[in-house]
């Protein structure tokens, strides 16, 4: 009973003097950002070139390290004195524990288990708060760089695809699992066409390289080659977006789902039903279609397993491209050669080539482990993959053996898309994310997302339109809309 008592008071004692040395470590840093204060408001009374946004924004991050900092300090002593109290009780508690003494190795042996959980908390705490820390950072480099400009809404169901027109006057296309393709204006977000020829999920649009024509491909089995004439109206102000919201807003967005953007196409909207030319060969969905170079050919890819080459003035099959084990997911073409590339759920990707019409030669890309949602040419000889295996693999047409970069990313890719004369990549991911990344697989930035503004679903797909000069960047999503992006590219590449 006496030892009982000691061990009680000597507790006590310990806790005052904890108690007493944390209420003396909180006056003292007080005291320090009082006399840090000063030079702070020195520091804004001071002449400088930057803008005072960024100047403000500069200061709150610093003062939030600051704070960051000065509790990880205020934990850290705190531990550490905790581990000194644990180890003198147990050098006490080592002379006698039911009569039997421990030995030295068992000693130190509770000591270092007992130091080793609180050395862990210690790293788990400093982690979290830098982590914070460093993604305030990133977060206000990414408001600043990638920019969203316009949201196109009038669809009922997701969306799967978004492409940009080729020609003048360049329009925005989306195809959507509501049966319908429509056609915006970028600058304003008017819907201009609404094409309801399908009776199915309309799963790609592709635009001619010349005319204006636009390609469909459905799940009713078929693919359409429909012709489009617009006017575009006149464009609006567009309101700077960037600064409705802050970077905590961005940072602390649930990731439950969200309510999708409702929106339908006004009654005044042009409407097309009848194509140009059907393509009717598949036994299945068809789940993609592009044009081949110079537009008098198009491939489609089907879920029977099958890539089919038709002639765009006949609509004949020319070509069945077999040899996939299972569905196809993608297919796309090379800009300037005769070159198409399919990709499927068999984990392969294929290159098809048909620069020689004597010769028809396949290569057979394999390195996934999972679904290639999409397979796309840059520029050169290079192809891009992305998987649902959350990888995205560059690869060498003059080396099919193994990639030259690989993207390690924490979610499945969907459909991807290449600025070729930036070499950027843009990554639509199922967990609502959109990435940049280098050919080299460096990342440059991540599309700001929050509950005001982006993607509120799965990103199907991304778009590049190079020269536009209000959105260069496209993406679409189950969330039923379309979002125009503004990315500052040589910022971009100066940050990298």
């Amino acid at each position: 009973m006496p030892t009982e008592s000691g061990s009680c008071s000597t507790a006590r004692q310990a806790k005052q003097k904890r108690k007493s040395h944390s209420l003396s470590i909180r006056r003292t840093n007080s005291s320090e950002q009082e006399r840090t204060g000063l030079p702070r408001e020195m520091l804004e009374g001071q002449d400088s070139k930057l803008p005072s946004s960024v100047r403000s924004t500069l200061l709150e991050l610093f003062g939030q390290i600051e704070r960051e900092f000065e509790n990880l300090y205020i934990e850290n002593l705190e531990l550490r004195r905790e581990i000194d109290t644990l180890n003198e009780r147990l050098a006490g508690e080592g002379q006698t524990i039911d009569g039997a003494e421990l030995s030295k190795g068992q000693l130190k042996t509770k000591a270092s288990h007992s130091t080793s959980q609180l050395s862990q908390k210690l790293k788990t705490t400093y982690k979290a708060s830098t982590s914070k820390i460093v993604s305030s950072f990133k977060t206000t480099t990414s408001r600043a760089i990638c920019q969203l400009v316009k949201e196109y809404i009038g669809h009922r169901d997701g969306i799967w695809d978004v492409s940009v027109a080729r020609t003048q006057p360049v329009v925005l296309g989306t195809a959507s699992a509501d049966h319908t393709a429509l056609l915006w204006s970028i600058e304003t977000g008017k819907c201009l066409v609404k094409y309801a020829g399908h009776v199915g999920s309309v799963n790609s649009i592709k635009f001619h390289p010349s005319e204006q024509l636009a390609l469909t491909a459905s799940g009713d089995q078929t693919a359409h080659i429909w012709r489009y004439v617009v006017q575009l109206p006149t464009p609006q102000p567009v309101a700077d977006t960037s600064q409705q919201m802050s970077g905590e807003d961005e940072m602390e967005c649930s990731d439950k789902d969200e309510a999708d953007i409702d929106g339908d196409v006004p009654s005044d909207c042009p409407a097309a039903r009848v194509p140009l030319a059907s393509l009717k060969s598949h036994q299945g969905v068809v789940i993609a279609a592009d044009w081949l170079v110079g537009g008098k050919q198009v491939v489609t890819a089907s879920w029977d397993r099958t890539a089919n080459l038709y002639d765009v003035e006949t609509s004949e099959l020319v070509h069945s491209l077999t040899g996939h084990d299972q569905e196809l997911t993608h297919c796309c073409t090379h800009p300037t050669q005769r070159l198409v590339v399919t990709s499927s759920r068999d984990t392969t990707f294929r290159l098809w080539d048909f620069r020689d019409p004597s010769i028809h030669s396949v290569n057979v890309f394999q390195g996934h482990t999972d679904t290639v949602t999409s397979a796309v040419f840059t520029v050169g000889d290079n192809v891009v993959s992305g998987s649902d295996d959350r990888t995205v693999k560059v690869w060498d047409l003059k080396n099919m053996r193994s990639p030259i970069a690989t993207i390690r990313t924490d979610s499945a890719i969907n459909r991807i898309n290449v600025c070729v004369g930036q070499k950027i990549i843009a990554l639509p991911h199922d967990n609502r994310q959109v990435r940049l990344f280098d050919m080299s697989g460096v990342r440059l930035a991540r599309l700001p997302r929050s509950s005001r503004q982006g993607h509120r679903r799965m990103v199907c797909c991304s778009a590049w339109s190079e020269d536009h000069p209000i959105c260069n960047l496209f993406t679409c999503g189950f969330d039923r809309q379309a979002i125009g992006w503004n990315i500052n590219i040589p910022a971009l590449l100066q940050e990298k």
